[in-house]
């Protein structure tokens, strides 16, 4: 099982790394396995901890896959790390050992802190449909274009009939950059 949240990290210089990143659960803790290369696989080579923030905020989940990443966090209380401040909850997490892999190294991780800070009352559809969007944009140079125009219809009627103005936003931000990855595909510029 595959559960989506905001992974905030930090390498020695300090400076907070936010991204959305699905864990794989294991029965004993989390398996952080980032794309490479990638800023958070540097800060967890740097500094093997981790918080995992679990938001409904979706501005975040789209701001990170289009250029928004300054989020406000505070320090984490056990690991060396920050806790996003719109987190309903988090775990905060150490490394425990790493299973190599070319594309994906996999970071498994225990659970050393866990705190809960505001309720969480349900996602709208708009809400899962941002999320879902979000990880098709993470998977735009791998995906087919038909496959992704499928999926966003498909998403669209969710946030057609459910989102608020944070879902539209959100929703916004991640269909302009699918705009702007398929303008660059065309010309043949970089991504």
């Amino acid at each position: 099982m595959i559960r989506e949240t905001i992974v905030t990290t930090m390498g020695t210089s300090g400076r907070v790394h936010i991204a959305p990143i699905g864990l794989i659960i294991e029965a004993d803790g989390f398996v952080i396995a980032p794309f490479r290369p990638s800023q958070t696989l540097d800060n967890l080579r740097d500094n093997p901890h981790a918080v995992a923030n679990y938001t409904d905020d979706v501005l975040v989940f789209a701001g990170c896959l289009t250029g928004r990443r300054d989020w406000p966090t505070r320090p984490a209380a056990q690991v060396p790390g920050a806790v996003l401040e719109s987190a309903l909850a988090h775990a905060e997490l150490r490394v425990t050992g790493v299973t190599e892999h070319a594309e994906r190294p996999r970071f498994h991780c225990a659970v050393v802190h866990e705190a809960s800070h505001a309720p969480f009352r349900g996602f709208n559809r708009a809400q899962a449909a941002v999320v879902e969007a979000a990880i098709l944009v993470s998977r735009l140079h791998m995906l087919p274009a038909e496959k992704i125009d499928r999926e966003i219809a498909y998403l669209q009627i969710a946030i057609d009939k459910t989102a608020g103005p944070e879902e539209l936003e959100a929703w916004l931000w991640l269909r302009d950059a699918v705009d702007a990855f398929r303008a660059n595909a065309y010309t043949g510029s970089a991504s």
